[in-house]
């Protein structure tokens, strides 16, 4: 056993003595807290003004895509941001709160295909983002899809800036990327244009795509807000026949990958040829 002195044993008991009055003033003030919280199996998860209780509100469509332009641009923050901040932050620039409250530089994890893994196109994570904090699965998922399918087979970059506005004077060029993976949709365009990957043009292009997707989103909500939102696009034929018919279809139960979640189109990386079979090799 430990010897103490008669002032440290002295202290001792004092702070044991001081650490029961935090604690019994601290219990009533937790057990309150605990009867604040909402009651029932939602519990803590009753969002505040309910389930996707924000809803969008009107915004310009030319002020849009100039506002996604600029934002790809804004601090590195890149195409998701440019996305997100050019329909939820117009909304807050004219409406106030909540839009003006969101954090939106969190979108810059995005960038690159989030954070630089090339994998989905951050600015349709941004497009993304922008209807889940509208509209619930039910009728999220429609957008989403139409969003996404539009990306896979347009020639992109459209949006032309102003002069004086860009990094990059006059058209580039445009190729249809047929996926919605940052490294296919860039390895694709480069091959197309020439243009290197680290190069101004590139990051230039992607900053007219972010243009574009968020114009495209805003059709979507404003289709939404008339009444008139219908989905027009459909599967690639290949990734209908992977999913619902062949490999991955789920009736095939004999197969332990049938039932595998897909949309996108699966040819950009399994179309069994050398580059893929050969990891890398001669992609274009």
């Amino acid at each position: 056993m430990a010897n103490f002195t008669r002032r440290e044993m002295f202290g001792l008991m004092g702070g044991i003595a001081g650490g029961c009055a935090v604690t019994a003033l601290a219990g009533p003030a937790l057990a309150a807290d605990a009867a604040k919280a909402p009651a029932g199996p939602e519990g803590r998860f009753v969002q505040t003004g309910g389930d996707f209780s924000w809803k969008p509100k009107p915004i310009d469509a030319g002020t849009c895509v100039d506002v996604a332009h600029a934002g790809f641009w804004h601090k590195g923050y890149g195409c998701g941001y440019g996305v997100l901040y050019s329909i939820v932050g117009l909304m807050g620039e004219k409406y106030g709160a909540p839009y003006k409250d969101f954090p939106f530089s969190m979108m810059e994890f995005g960038k690159s295909g989030i954070s630089e893994w090339g994998g989905t196109c951050g600015a349709l994570l941004g497009g993304a983002a922008t209807l889940a904090l509208f509209y619930p699965r039910a009728k999220r998922d429609a957008m989403i899809f139409e969003l996404f399918r539009w990306y896979e087979t347009t020639a992109l970059p459209i949006y032309a800036p102003k002069p004086g506005t860009t990094k990059v004077e006059g058209p580039l060029p445009s190729s249809v990327s047929d996926s919605i993976l940052c490294h296919v949709s860039v390895g694709k365009w480069c091959a197309a244009s020439k243009f290197d990957a680290r190069s101004t043009e590139r990051s230039e292009r992607c900053a007219r795509i972010t243009a574009d997707v968020a114009k495209k989103t805003l059709e979507i909500i404003q289709a939404e807000m008339a009444g008139a939102f219908k989905p027009v696009l459909q599967k690639s034929e290949v990734a209908e026949k992977c999913t619902a018919k062949g490999c991955h279809g789920e009736n095939l139960k004999e197969w332990k990958h049938s039932g595998l979640k897909g949309k996108m189109d699966c040819t950009p990386c399994h179309t069994g040829s050398n580059a893929v079979q050969d990891k890398r090799q001669d992609h274009f």
